[in-house]
């Protein structure tokens, strides 16, 4: 991204700003619509006598043309997550997806949902706001199995019903990745009657859906986190689930969930969806050993810096995968003796473009409900995200751990 003026900066913090292009480290926040997405979304949006601009709901031609460009994205989705084409229900992103799961639909369900304590706030706002409660995790932010037991099992002794779980596949700030058979497992025997519902958002740009989320009744997924349009992505609701319609006033999507399909979004996920899911094993490997030199310098070469669920973290419990528990691209990090905000100005006038947190949480850069339920609260200390994405090269690597190293040491000057 080329910058024609220098970005504004906080006054405190005056920079010479001397870069030719951002770097983005913020791709857990969102990806830039990749080639495939943008061309297969171009007919769709263009007025001319090729357009395809029918409304799927329709009966004639130009309807019915949408409706092939629907099942064939409904196809390609499926493929992408392991699922049948009936089972996909396009929805406006990740947090519909979300909230549809946990609710049931409208009205909601009357069984109180359970997710974890980490959980992305389109999952947690709507598990507490309808009476369910989180189960805790581990330092690394994966679930504890034996405590989700205990809490179903306690639930079930009172008389209450659990309607889902939900566990996320990766979570959005930290990167760790959970294994979803053992919850599976532990839901079949302390409640059989209970759904399990994952938020594969983030896992989608880096691991092998099928596999990883096999063991999920509910799958959400979003279109912007994987070189997709922002504002599309699908709830997976497997056979035989039943969910009422959270969006009411159509027929569509088999009548769960009405409204106008927005066409070319639908096609431009597919897209990009279809696109990730070949270069998946490719950018995983390059993304991953990048993301292993650039955490390996500025943790050594800066004082004060550690990561937050890195390989100390997860040897002191025993693995011996070094960061093989994280999704490719994150890199969390907690900085002594600098803030939050100043440190990701400094680093933004340097070139640097990152995140505190969840991008959802951005403008209220408090402690995370991610990193208290972990236990890693900063104390006097900055909460910086790292996601890198298959652009970068060892030169923006250079680039970044120079940027870094000068803002931190900028930050710490002025307190």
């Amino acid at each position: 991204m080329s910058c024609e003026k220098a970005p504004e900066f906080h006054p405190a913090y005056p920079v010479e700003v001397t870069f030719e292009r951002m770097l983005d480290l913020d791709h857990a926040a969102t990806t830039p619509l990749c080639d495939a997405a943008r061309a297969a979304m171009d007919p769709f949006l263009t007025a001319n006598a090729e357009s395809r601009y029918g409304n799927p709901s329709g009966t004639h031609l130009l309807a019915r043309d949408a409706v092939r460009a629907l099942d064939e994205a409904r196809e390609t989705v499926a493929a992408a997550v392991g699922a049948r084409p009936s089972e996909v229900v396009f929805t406006s992103g990740g947090t519909e997806a979300d909230n549809h799961a946990i609710t049931g639909g409208m009205p909601p369900r009357s069984a109180p949902a359970i997710c974890s304590a980490v959980e992305h706030h389109a999952v947690l706002d709507p598990t507490l706001l309808l009476g369910g409660s989180t189960t805790p995790v581990d330092r690394l932010g994966r679930v504890l199995t034996d405590e989700l037991a205990a809490r179903l099992a306690d639930r079930r002794a009172q008389g209450i019903v659990t309607g889902v779980v939900s566990v996320m596949t990766a979570n959005n700030e930290l990167g760790t990745v959970n294994s979803l058979e053992p919850v599976a497992a532990v839901i079949r025997q302390e409640a059989p009657d209970a759904l399990l519902h994952t938020d594969a958002v983030q896992a989608a740009a880096w691991l092998s859906l099928p596999r990883h989320v096999a063991a999920a009744d509910l799958v959400s997924v979003s279109a912007h986190k994987i070189g997709g349009p922002k504002g599309v992505g699908a709830l997976i609701v497997r056979d035989p689930v039943k969910l009422a319609p959270l969006l009411l006033g159509g027929s569509q999507e088999r009548g769960r969930r009405g409204g106008t399909n927005n066409v070319a979004g639908i096609v431009g996920f597919a897209a990009a969806f279809s696109a990730t899911v070949s270069d998946l094993e490719s950018n995983s490997a390059k993304v991953s050993t990048m993301r292993n030199q650039l955490a390996d310098e500025l943790v050594s070469s800066v004082d004060g810096v550690r990561e937050t669920v890195g390989p100390d973290v997860a040897q002191s419990l025993g693995l011996r995968s070094g960061r093989g528990h994280l999704l490719a691209g994150h890199c969390h990090l907690l900085v002594d003796g600098v803030g939050s905000e100043e440190l990701l100005l400094l680093l933004e006038g340097r070139g640097v473009c990152a995140s505190a947190a969840s991008s959802c949480a951005s403008g209220a850069l408090g402690a995370s409900h991610v990193l208290e339920a972990v236990g890693a609260v900063p104390q006097g200390a900055a909460a910086l995200r790292l996601t890198l994405g298959p652009e970068l090269d060892s030169d923006d690597l250079r680039r970044i751990t120079g940027a870094f190293s000068d803002a931190v040491g900028r930050a710490r000057s002025q307190l």
